[in-house]
C-alpha cells in the first residue's frame, strides 16, 4: 500500500531553492499551457528557483534521456511539461527513484492530471509542483515499461493508432470519438487471462483493459473504483463486436455504469497475464506499441511520488 507525504520539512519562510535544491523542466516543446514555456520559465524564476535544469524534446520518446541527465545531475524536483504520452515516458524513467514528478498539463486528454485534481492552469500547476503534497502512487508495467492511467490491448489499441498526432492536434479528444467510429467493429479474438495465477476469462474478446485510475482515454470513466493507490490495477475484458454492440458499450461506460454493459467484465488484482490467439495491438497511456501475443502486466505500489494538491479541509 502506497503512502502520502508532505515535501520535506522547513523552517517558515525558507526560500524555495533552499528547500527543493535543483529543479529540472522537462518539457515537450510542441505542447501549450497558458503562455507557454516562456511563461513557465518566468514563474519559476518569480518563485525562486535559481538553481533550474531545462531541457527541451521534440518527441515523448526522447523525454527519458532528458530525465536520466536530470537525476544525474542531482535533481530534487522534476516538472513534466506535455500530456499522458509525455508524463508515462517520464514516469517510466522515475519509478522507484523518489524524485517527485510535477506534472504541468500541456496535453490533449491530460488524464493523469485530471485523476489527480492537477488543473489545466499553468501558475496553478505550478504551485502544487513547488508546495503542494507528495503523494506515493502506483504505477502499472505492462511487457516491462510503466504506465500511470491505463494500458489496453485489441480495439483499444488500434483506436489508439489510429488516432494519428496530426488528428489529435486538429481534433483534441474527439479524435478518439472519431477513430473508434471508423474501427468499429472490434474484431473478436481468442484470449486468455490469468489474474494472480488464477484463469479469470477464457473465451473470444475484442479489448482488454488495465486502468490504474478510473477514467481513461476519451475521458470515458470506464473504472469506477479504481484507486492509484491501492496497490492494484482493475482488468476489463470486452466482448463487444459490431457497430451496436460497441455503441451499447461505449454508453454504458460514459454513464459511468460500465459493470452494468452485458458485453463488459472487470476485476481487480495485483499480476495479470494475457494470451491472444492472433497478435494484437496494444498501447500505453495514449501511446500506441507494437502487435504481441502475449501481455505480462503488473501493479507496482507505490513507485512514483507525484505533487499533488492539498486535499480539501
Amino acid at each position: 500500500m502506497s503512502t502520502s507525504a508532505a515535501p520535506p520539512a522547513a523552517p517558515p519562510g525558507t526560500p524555495v531553492a533552499a528547500r527543493l535544491g535543483t529543479v529540472a523542466v522537462v518539457a515537450h516543446r510542441r505542447k501549450s499551457l497558458g503562455g507557454g514555456l516562456d511563461e513557465l520559465r518566468a514563474t519559476l524564476a518569480s518563485a525562486g528557483v535559481d538553481d533550474l535544469l531545462w531541457y527541451e524534446v521534440p518527441k515523448s520518446r526522447k523525454a527519458p534521456k532528458k530525465v536520466r541527465k536530470a537525476l544525474k545531475k542531482g535533481a530534487g524536483l522534476v516538472f513534466v511539461w506535455g500530456g499522458d504520452g509525455m508524463v508515462q515516458r517520464c514516469a517510466d524513467t522515475l519509478a522507484n527513484s523518489g524524485t517527485p514528478m510535477a506534472i504541468l498539463p500541456a496535453g490533449t486528454a491530460n488524464l493523469f492530471a485530471a485523476n489527480l485534481g492537477i488543473p489545466e492552469d499553468l501558475q496553478e500547476a505550478v504551485h502544487i509542483g513547488l508546495h503542494g503534497r507528495r503523494r506515493r502512487l502506483d504505477l502499472g508495467r505492462l511487457n516491462g515499461e510503466h504506465f500511470a492511467v491505463m494500458a489496453g490491448a485489441g480495439f483499444d489499441g488500434e483506436l489508439i493508432r489510429a488516432a494519428d498526432r496530426d488528428l489529435k492536434g486538429r481534433l483534441g479528444r474527439l479524435a478518439y470519438v472519431w477513430t473508434g467510429l471508423r474501427h468499429v467493429r472490434g474484431e473478436l479474438v481468442h484470449t486468455r487471462i490469468r489474474v494472480d495465477g488464477v484463469t479469470w476469462f477464457d473465451g473470444e474478446a475484442s479489448c482488454v483493459l488495465f486502468g490504474n485510475v478510473g477514467t481513461i482515454t476519451g475521458g470515458i470513466p470506464a473504472f469506477d473504483d479504481a484507486r492509484p493507490d491501492d496497490g492494484c490495477l482493475e482488468v476489463g475484458v470486452s466482448t463487444a463486436s459490431g457497430a451496436i454492440d460497441w455503441a451499447r458499450t461505449l454508453g454504458r461506460m460514459a454513464a459511468g455504469r460500465s459493470t452494468d454493459s452485458p458485453f463488459v467484465r472487470i476485476t481487480r488484482g495485483r499480476r495479470v497475464r494475457v494470451r491472444f490467439a492472433t497478435p494484437r495491438m496494444y498501447e500505453l497511456d495514449g501511446g500506441a506499441r507494437t502487435a504481441v501475443r502475449k501481455l505480462k502486466v503488473r501493479s507496482v505500489p507505490g513507485a512514483l511520488t507525484v505533487c499533488c494538491p492539498d486535499p480539501p479541509a
